[in-house]
């Protein structure tokens, strides 16, 4: 899969999916980071269900940095940080 500033590396089988996002993207979030080179981490996942997994990792105490939000192009996405300040991110791809 690919867009402008935008490349997944994807295997067939259920192993997690590399991507790659040009620096300074302008629909890049969380945006404290946008305009970074090696700065910072984002970690993506992929679910089934946005929603339910974003209840259970905020009840479970974790940082928000963005809920739930659903792109034009089909992407569901939410953002947590850790301690570390590693940003992970969950998406559901949508209708």
């Amino acid at each position: 899969m690919s867009a402008e500033g935008f490349v997944s590396l994807q295997h067939p089988g259920p192993v997690p999916n590399v991507i790659f996002l040009e620096t300074g993207l302008s629909t890049f979030r969380p945006e404290e980071i946008a305009g970074s080179a090696g700065q910072g981490t984002l970690i993506v996942f992929v679910v089934d269900e946005i929603d339910k997994e974003f209840a259970r990792i905020a009840a479970a105490g974790a940082r928000v940095v963005t809920p739930p939000e659903t792109e034009p192009w089909g992407e569901r996405y939410c953002q947590f940080a850790d301690p570390n300040g590693i940003i992970w991110q969950l998406v559901q791809w949508v209708d």
